[in-house]
């Protein structure tokens, strides 16, 4: 039996979306149907409905797991504490526990250049990215204490390596790196888990930003070795899964990085 059978998961952003092909084009929810293959129930949080309810739809079908899906956006402008403590307690209100929480959610205006980026589109990034996970992991540290459970963030190499036209998202990646490795070093006595997950995976928010800004997709995001870019359930979605076994707790406060073929790689 799976380590992983009857525990609760959050992954935030964990919408169905679709690449061109048909086939799925989310890391969230790649990361979700990872999960609920090991038998492990799911709270999918995102922006919108209807891709977390196909989810849902598709996850009970398929792998006959419980899945909660809550709408939930973190933005400028209103009280975000209060959207996550929403979350957190429809979670514990339907399942008990929180075993593992994954802040995958990220919007940016990717392609736009520094000195072009608005501050509403820099508070985008922010928002929906770097304080959502602070929100997320504060509200959540009190379960995943009590289960000794994990915490998986998502950095980006447009952080590592500065991409063109990604100054927002990137440093909301850094920043989320970063604030990763404190909760790392102050969590360890409670034996949480704690890592950041640096992804280069074909979704359609990438295939987007390919067709909309070619020249910037050719100058930033180079084919790995292998031949191909990460499948969002085999290659991410299988190394969160296993960043939450107990034989893993000695990586806490690692960077992974992610590429097609790869696997795990500090």
């Amino acid at each position: 039996m799976s380590h992983l059978q009857g525990k609760t998961v959050i992954v935030t952003g964990g919408g169905r979306a679709v690449l061109s092909d048909g086939s799925c084009g989310s890391i969230g929810y790649g990361i979700a149907t990872a999960f609920a293959k090991e038998g492990a129930n799911l709270v999918l949080t995102g922006r919108n409905v209807s891709k977390l309810m196909d989810a849902k739809e598709e996850l009970e079908r398929l792998y006959g797991v419980k899945v909660l899906p809550i709408q939930a956006d973190i933005s400028a402008g209103q009280d975000n504490e209060a959207v996550v403590a929403n979350v957190v307690q429809q979670t514990i209100d339907t399942f008990g526990d929180i075993h593992v929480l994954i802040n995958n959610a990220q919007a940016s205006a990717s392609g736009v250049t520094l000195a072009d980026h608005t501050t509403a589109q820099f508070d985008l990034a922010m928002y929906s990215g770097l304080y959502a996970t602070f929100y997320y992991m504060k509200a959540c540290y009190p379960y995943l204490a009590k289960t000794q459970g994990t915490v998986i963030n998502f950095g980006s190499g447009a952080g590592l390596f500065g991409n063109y036209g990604q100054s927002a998202y990137a440093a909301a990646k850094e920043a989320i790196r970063g604030m990763t490795r404190v909760a790392a070093t102050e969590w360890g006595k409670d034996n949480i888990n704690v890592n950041v997950v640096c992804p280069l995976a074909w979704t359609a928010q990438l295939e987007n930003w390919a067709n909309a800004y070619p020249e910037a997709f050719k100058a930033n995001v180079k084919m790995p070795p292998m031949g191909h870019y990460g499948d969002v359930e085999k290659e991410i979605g299988r190394a969160c899964v296993a960043l939450t076994s107990p034989d893993l707790k000695y990586m806490s406060g690692e960077t992974i990085t992610l590429e097609g073929g790869m696997g795990l790689r500090p």
